[in-house]
C-alpha cells in the first residue's frame, strides 16, 4: 500500500447561493483544487453527495460532473453516507490512491439545499434517518439529537450553557473564515434566549441549511513531495470507519456515539497515535451536543467532560485543544454531501499554517470526523505535516 498525501485543496463560499447551481458550486471547489495543486489533470474523480435528486432532481454526479470539468472518460464516482458523505469520499479517493489503482484522485463534495422549501429540505434530511421507526412517527432530527441531549444532560450534568457554549465559540471562530456562512457573532446569552426548536435545543444550537462544495487533491507521497516545493506536505495516517444503529431505540446508550468511538479507535491504531498527539481537530457539530458527544468519543475528554470543557474554553482558539476552527457545522455552514471534505480543507489548511487569525500555532497533526445522521455512521481522517 502506497503512502497518501493531499497536495491541493479548494472550496466556495457556503451560503444560501440562488444564483448557483449544484454543477457550478463544485465545478468552483474542484478547479480551486486544481489550482492549488499546480495539477490539470486528474485519474478518478471522487464525489460526496448526499440526496441530490431529492434536492435538486438530478442523480448520476459522476458523470454530470466530471464531464462540467472538461474531463469527461476520466473515472468517477459518486459515494453516499448520509451527512458523513464528504468523509466517505475521501476515504474512497485514499483507497485508490494507496491500491495504485490510481495516482491522482480528486475527491469531493457538494450539496445544493437551497433550492427547496423548509418541508422539502425537512423531507430529503429526514431520509438519513430510520424511515419505518422514526421518520413514520414524525420525528426529525432536531427532536432525535434532543432526546440525545436529554439522555446527556441525565447521565452527566450537562447544562444548556454548556451547549450554547459551543454555538458562541464556533461562531467567534466563524468571523474570521472568509468561507462561513455566517459572519455573526453569538454570545452564550443569544443562543439561550434564541426559539426553542426541540427542548433543550435552541435554534442557534443547530446548524443551517447550506449551499457548498469542497475538494481535495490526493497522491503518493512521493509524488507530493516532489510537486510541492517549500510547502508543507499534508500526508494522510489514519483513517477510520464504523457504523451503528441508525434508530435511537435500538442503541444502548443514547449518551454515546459508538460510531464515532469506533471509527476513532481504527484511525488512531492506523495512524499509530492517540487523542493526547491530537493539535487541531474539525468534528460533526451538525447540533451543538453532536460536538460535545464527539469529543468525548474521540477521547480528548472523559465521558461526561465535554460540555464543562468547552464552557471552559479548552476547545476555543488557544485553547488545550482548538475544535472546529473553521467555525464548524454551525457557523461554516452544513452542505451536508461537501462537510467532510470541509473539514478536510480546514485541517490542511492549519497544518499548512496558512489559516491566518484562526491559525493553530504550532499545529502538526490534525484529525476530522464526519458523522451520519445520528451517529448511525462515523468517518475520522488523522493527517500530519510531513
Amino acid at each position: 500500500m502506497r503512502e497518501v498525501a493531499i497536495i491541493g485543496v479548494g472550496m466556495v463560499e457556503c451560503g444560501e447561493l440562488w444564483e448557483k447551481s449544484l454543477r457550478t458550486i463544485w465545478a468552483g471547489a474542484a478547479l480551486a483544487a486544481l489550482e492549488d495543486a499546480g495539477v490539470d489533470s486528474v485519474d478518478h474523480i471522487t464525489v460526496g453527495c448526499m440526496s441530490p435528486g431529492l434536492f435538486v432532481g438530478q442523480e448520476h454526479l459522476a458523470s454530470l460532473l466530471a464531464d462540467e470539468l472538461g474531463m469527461a472518460g476520466v473515472a468517477a464516482t459518486r459515494v453516499e453516507s448520509a451527512c458523513a458523505s464528504g468523509g466517505l469520499a475521501l476515504r474512497a479517493g485514499i483507497a485508490e490512491v494507496a491500491s495504485g489503482l490510481a495516482d491522482v484522485v480528486l475527491v469531493s463534495g457538494v450539496e445544493k439545499m437551497t433550492d427547496v422549501d423548509g418541508a422539502d429540505a425537512t423531507y430529503a434530511l429526514g431520509s438519513a434517518a430510520d424511515q419505518e421507526w422514526e421518520g413514520f412517527h414524525g420525528i426529525t432530527f432536531p427532536g432525535l439529537y434532543a432526546m440525545m441531549a436529554r439522555a446527556h444532560m441525565a447521565h452527566h450534568g450537562t447544562t444548556s450553557r454548556q451547549l450554547a457554549a459551543v454555538a458562541a465559540k464556533n461562531h467567534a471562530n466563524g468571523l474570521l473564515n472568509p468561507h462561513a456562512q455566517f459572519h455573526l457573532k453569538v454570545s452564550i446569552d443569544d443562543v439561550l434566549a434564541s426559539t426553542m426548536v426541540a427542548d433543550p435545543l435552541h435554534l442557534l444550537d443547530c446548524s443551517p441549511i447550506t449551499d457548498g462544495a469542497a475538494a481535495v487533491l490526493l497522491m503518493p507521497l512521493a509524488r507530493a513531495k516532489d510537486l510541492a516545493g517549500r510547502r508543507p506536505v499534508v500526508r494522510v495516517t489514519g483513517s477510520g470507519m464504523a457504523t451503528d444503529t441508525i434508530t435511537l431505540a435500538n442503541r444502548e446508550d443514547l449518551a454515546r456515539l459508538r460510531a464515532v468511538e469506533l471509527a476513532g479507535e481504527r484511525a488512531y491504531t492506523m495512524a499509530g497515535k492517540g487523542p493526547r498527539d491530537i493539535h487541531v481537530a474539525e468534528v460533526h457539530d451538525c447540533f451543538t451536543i453532536a460536538e460535545i458527544m464527539a469529543t468525548e468519543a474521540l477521547g480528548f475528554f472523559a465521558a461526561g467532560e465535554g460540555g464543562t470543557a468547552a464552557e471552559a474554553g479548552s476547545t476555543a482558539l488557544g485553547g488545550k485543544l482548538p475544535i472546529n476552527t473553521s467555525g464548524g457545522l454551525k457557523a461554516k455552514g452544513h452542505p451536508v454531501g461537501a462537510t467532510g471534505v470541509a473539514q478536510v480543507v480546514e485541517i490542511v489548511t492549519q497544518l499548512r499554517g496558512e489559516a491566518g487569525q484562526r491559525q493553530v500555532s504550532g499545529a502538526t497533526v490534525g484529525l476530522t470526523q464526519n458523522m451520519g445522521g445520528s451517529g448511525g455512521s462515523s468517518i475520522v481522517h488523522i493527517m500530519e505535516v510531513e
